[in-house]
């Protein structure tokens, strides 16, 4: 797939979780977290929509043409309008990695495949 800044419109969902989990609040409250993979740089067709970016910015995708997000509020389900709560990451294991740093505790992690 080649390197792209706008969001593919074509296909009903370009985000897609990754890696989801729980940590605990105050001992008592499951808080979600979710990383989300998406097909394009957020930040930058945001920037190029308000005509904000830089002369020689350019989509920061990795070879494969994905970011990952980190996502810590709950209430959002892959096909839905979409945002995050951090900087894209090209690698998915720094994206985990940033997701548990976010948090006072530990995140349990479900699989997927």
């Amino acid at each position: 797939m080649g390197r792209t800044a706008r969001p593919c419109h074509d296909s009903v969902v370009s985000a897609r979780v990754v890696a989801s989990g729980l940590w605990t609040y105050d001992g008592i409250i499951l808080i979600s977290v979710r990383v989300v993979e998406l097909d394009y740089d957020f930040w930058y067709v945001l920037a190029e929509a308000g005509d904000e970016q830089e002369h020689d910015e350019h989509p920061q995708l990795n070879d494969d043409g994905r970011l990952y997000y980190v996502r810590y509020r709950p209430g959002w389900s892959e096909g839905q309008d979409f945002w995050h709560d951090s900087v894209g990451f090209q690698r998915l294991e720094d994206a985990v990695a940033a997701a548990e740093a976010g948090v006072p505790g530990v995140v349990t992690w479900d699989e997927h495949a």
